[in-house]
């Protein structure tokens, strides 16, 4: 089963620095903290559990499994859900509306996954897309207080460096957007829902970290190092 995971997920391998070996024990423990649940019915086998495990493990494989000990619970869907919103404009009107999701994570609370997205994280790998990275780092970036796009550092040096990094490129993919949507610019190579906040432009740009790190490094050549260090700072709080 740890075979075929690997061969379905050809990024968990991609990483000369990981450790394979130790990927595995920590998917083990994982595996054992963790609970999964299948909602409307759906069952999850033991092939699903690892292959979420396995992707959800990359991000702390050198910070440690100690940085989801806020939760136990992961749902899965058989495909995207719907999860009903409601929004006060400025007018003080209630807009109430559903918005399809294929993974959300919560503060101190579970995270929920889309099996349609997991299954195919091979696949989507080549536009750098994966929801389990994506919530699981959310999760990592709540333990700083709240989904802000800036986890727990090390130090204030290291916290004003992410800061301004993580701005400047955040607008500038921004500026990518606008220059796409309004002009007919060549739009930028991720998903334009990074734009949407700055704790989604940290998760998704750590997707492509993760998945597809030679592109990543072709259009975010300033976040590599800045992700290097932090992903593989096992010193970190």
């Amino acid at each position: 089963m740890w075979l075929s995971t690997l061969q379905a997920f050809p990024f968990l391998t991609a990483d000369p620095t990981n450790d394979l070996g130790q990927l595995r024990t920590m998917v083990a423990e994982f595996l054992s903290d963790k609970e999964f649940n299948g909602a409307h019915g759906l069952q999850i086998t033991d092939a699903m559990a690892v292959a979420i495990a396995a992707q959800a493990c990359l991000p702390v494989l050198h910070l440690g499994l100690h940085w989801y000990d806020d939760f136990r619970g992961i749902v899965v869907h058989s495909g995207a859900m719907l999860a009903r919103r409601e929004v006060v404009d400025d007018a003080g009107v209630v807009h109430r509306y559903n918005e399809a999701l294929t993974g959300e994570a919560m503060p101190h609370g579970p995270v929920t996954l889309s099996w349609a997205d997991v299954a195919a994280s091979g696949e989507s790998a080549q536009a750098g897309y994966n929801v389990v990275i994506h919530e699981f780092v959310h999760k990592l970036d709540m333990r700083s207080g709240s989904a802000d796009g800036c986890p727990p550092l090390s130090s204030r040096v290291v916290w004003e460096n992410w800061r301004v990094t993580m701005q400047a490129s955040y607008a500038r993919f921004r500026t990518q957007l606008t220059m796409a949507e309004r002009f007919g610019a060549e739009p930028p190579w991720l998903d334009a829902y990074a734009g949407t906040a700055p704790a989604e432009f940290f998760a998704v740009t750590s997707e492509a970290y993760f998945v597809n790190r030679g592109r990543f490094a072709q259009e975010f050549p300033e976040l590599l190092p800045l992700f290097a260090q932090f992903f593989n700072a096992s010193a970190a709080p």
